[in-house]
């Protein structure tokens, strides 16, 4: 019998509240359906305290609204238009009130029991809006003046068989029992608001998480001024620099190293350089492009937030080749870099839609990438350009002359860190056969 009752109960319940409902519609059906029971729950008790105390009069008009109030709540569960529904059920609150001391008498001889009518506007108010609720208080002011009339002209005179003492009982029972339903409606409206917002700042707070959780994950991608770019515009996004900085350096030997080793120790050793090399590029404020396999690729002058960006890229290349040379975990494998630096005209964008990156292309990029092919072990190669802008700066050795196919020879210079007590040194740069 429970189980076919909590069935019952649980087939009712998604009758009354659909799963498409808003927060705020299912608060407002949840109202409505519960100042609709704690009303007909009243008028029962007041039928059964004026028959207990022995007062007789027309049942007609309380059990007109059970009835009434009864077959609105089975037509919504039948076709579920809340709005016909809750329609129903305020007109009740406002008229029935008013009827039912009309039958029992004068405003005195009542007890006020119009008083409940004040429950249709503040329903409004409440399930609908306070500008939506100004109709029905008009209406319930109106309501009351033409009661007082009734008072005024048909009442003196008349006899309703209703002690004053019980009038005074009952006085105080309306306004207690209207207090407590306003109150009750009232208190479970504000609960129920305060959870909705708890859990609307609960959502707010885990969609800002989240939302910072992909802006760190666009900027990982994307350098910051593209990143907000590309939240803007929908149009492909590519710009010409005059004047970029590229970096390319590659482990040496690594193609041997990887056949050599199990796939999970080459992903950790991978893991542990690029890491090294991705907080270089922190500290100097230079932009990561991307790795391809073993090699990483770095670009200074991209964003504008370095004026001496070559300065910074050839410093990450003497200390990235320094950290492959003295970490303890990189000395058993004798990992060394070839390095190449070039300095020039780029044109840098996003490619794609789907799994986008940011890159550049032009010569300055070949350059660089057939300087770091062709450095020695430890090695690291700059063409003319930036040799000018850095040979007062650091120590070079060179100038030597590479043979690029389908081109000109490429004129480089070895970079080497310059010590403090000495002038720029050059000398013949050696390169890898």
């Amino acid at each position: 019998m429970a189980t076919a009752l909590s069935r019952w109960l649980g087939m009712v319940g998604q009758r009354v509240i659909s799963e498409t409902d808003t927060a705020d519609q299912r608060l407002n059906k949840t109202l409505l359906i519960f100042a609709c029971g704690l009303m007909s729950f009243a008028a029962m008790l007041w039928l059964a305290i004026y028959w207990a105390m022995g007062i007789k009069f027309s049942v007609t008009v309380p059990f007109s609204y059970l009835a009434i109030s009864t077959a609105t709540l089975i037509f919504y569960l039948w076709n579920r238009n809340f709005e016909v529904f809750r329609f129903a059920q305020v007109s009740l609150y406002l008229f029935v009130p008013f009827i039912m001391q009309w039958s029992i008498g004068s405003y005195v001889t009542s007890s006020g029991v119009m008083l409940w009518a004040l429950l249709a506007p503040i329903g409004v108010m409440i399930f609908q809006g306070a500008r939506e609720s100004i109709p029905w208080f008009f209406a319930y002011i109106v309501m009351t003046a033409v009661s007082g009339a009734f008072d005024y002209y048909l009442s003196y005179g008349r006899q309703a068989g209703v002690p004053l003492n019980t009038i005074g009982v009952f006085f105080a029972l309306n306004f207690a029992a209207m207090s407590t339903i306003v109150y009750l409606l009232f208190n479970y409206f504000v609960r129920e608001k305060e959870r909705l917002k708890q859990q609307v700042d609960e959502r707010n707070r885990l969609l800002s998480e989240e939302q910072r959780k992909s802006e760190a994950l666009l900027l990982n991608i994307l350098p910051q001024p593209i990143a907000e770019r590309l939240k803007q515009e929908s149009g492909a996004i590519a710009d010409g620099h005059d004047d970029v900085t590229v970096m390319f350096a590659d482990i040496v030997d690594f193609t041997r190293l990887a056949e050599e080793l199990p796939p999970r120790h080459i992903i950790r050793l991978l893991n542990a350089v690029f890491s090294e090399f991705d907080r270089l590029t922190e500290k100097y404020g230079l932009e990561k492009i991307k790795t391809v396999g073993d090699a990483y690729m770095v670009a200074g002058g991209l964003t504008g937030n370095s004026l001496d960006y070559t300065n910074a890229v050839a410093q990450m290349a003497l200390e990235a080749r320094a950290y492959m040379a003295t970490h303890t975990s990189l000395q058993s494998r004798r990992l060394e870099l070839h390095i190449g630096i070039s300095t020039g005209p780029v044109v840098a964008g996003v490619i794609g839609v789907k799994r986008f990156i940011y890159d550049v292309w032009g010569n300055t990029v070949n350059i660089a990438s057939r300087l770091a092919s062709e450095a020695m072990a430890n090695n690291v190669l700059v063409d003319v350009a930036t040799y000018q802008r850095l040979h007062s700066q650091f120590d070079f050795e060179g100038p030597e002359a590479l043979a690029v196919k389908g081109k000109r020879q490429l004129i480089c210079y070895r970079l080497e860190p310059r010590p403090v007590t000495q002038s720029t040194v050059v000398r013949p740069v050696q390169l890898r056969s």
